[in-house]
């Protein structure tokens, strides 16, 4: 729900379809990657909408568990240009998802899985989504974005506990360099990143906002400014800027554990270069609105 004004200056919101996976899976499908979201989608109509933006977009969400409760709303505060969030998510039919809702990995054809955001928070669809990514790690490459909101966490050791053994079961790891700091404390980022492969992951990724982003691998790494751009708002960067990484990986046939571990410095670069190139475009917009790849220069 985004601010606005009406045309008698009153304040208003305006229902936008988005959610840090959501905004990962709509810009994958714009890109061009072949897409698709699973999560509990509800019956109302903001679900309603949800659903014809994931139509519009390109991504398949005929795994999804449908349910007649309600949409989880997130409302934005905008200062700065910078997104600050007041959730509501109680009894939602993404919060309530379960384990036997799961999609069935031997009919379904998944190439790589990417998990994030307040998904991972509230029970019983954190639980959810951790058995769903730790039993699927050994089959198909697994992309984490935590994507921490302090305010938003109740039980930290628990919260702590699982994004650990996400990261564990991860191929690659997309992190802030505040969720970073979040996790591991205060440090040169690039250390930090690749203590973190000690951890399990075969490449760690690290936005660092203006500045741009760096990625390592244990012989790989790559450093990229951001890309000039007039920031209306920031809402859904992070989240095209994974769905680009993850569309370079699927272009360059390198999404799996052996050919990231392979990759050359060029080879990191090119990743980035994407997931860059589409945030720059979707922070020049209201909302999380990623390009689709007919924006993009060739």
């Amino acid at each position: 729900m985004l601010p606005r004004q009406t045309s008698d200056g009153d304040t208003a919101f305006l229902p936008v379809s988005g959610g840090a996976v959501f905004n990962t899976a709509i810009a994958l499908g714009r890109l061009g990657a072949p897409s698709a979201f699973f999560t509990g989608l509800s019956t109302d109509v903001f679900g309603e909408q949800l659903c014809r933006s994931l139509d519009e977009s390109g991504v398949d969400y005929s795994m999804a568990a449908r349910s007649d409760r309600p949409t989880t709303l997130a409302f934005v505060n905008l200062v700065d240009g910078q997104a600050r969030y007041n959730f509501y998510d109680e009894n939602t039919a993404g919060r309530m998802l379960e384990q036997n809702t799961l999609p069935d990995r031997k009919t379904a054809s998944i190439d790589a899985l990417f998990f994030g955001g307040i998904s991972l928070i509230g029970e019983p669809a954190a639980s959810t989504y951790e058995a769903f990514a730790l039993s699927a790690a050994e089959q198909v490459p697994v992309m984490l974005d935590p994507n921490i909101r302090p305010g938003f966490i109740k039980d930290e050791t628990t919260y702590r506990a699982r994004i650990e053994r996400m990261i564990g079961a991860s191929t690659i790891l997309k992190i802030s360099d505040e969720d970073l700091a979040w996790l591991s404390g205060a440090g040169d980022t690039q250390d930090l990143a690749r203590q973190l492969l000690e951890r399990g992951p075969a490449m760690v990724v690290v936005t660092r906002g203006a500045e741009g982003a760096f990625g390592v691998t244990r012989t790989a790494h790559a450093a990229l400014p951001s890309r000039r751009a007039e920031v209306v708002d920031t809402v859904g960067a992070g989240d095209t800027f994974n769905a680009g990484v993850l569309c370079a990986l699927h272009e360059a046939g390198r999404l799996s554990r052996t050919a990231i571990e392979a990759m050359s410095d060029e080879q990191m670069a090119e990743c980035l270069g994407l997931g860059i190139e589409a945030a720059a475009v979707t922070v020049s917009r209201t909302g999380a609105n990623p390009p689709w790849r007919r924006e993009l220069k060739d």
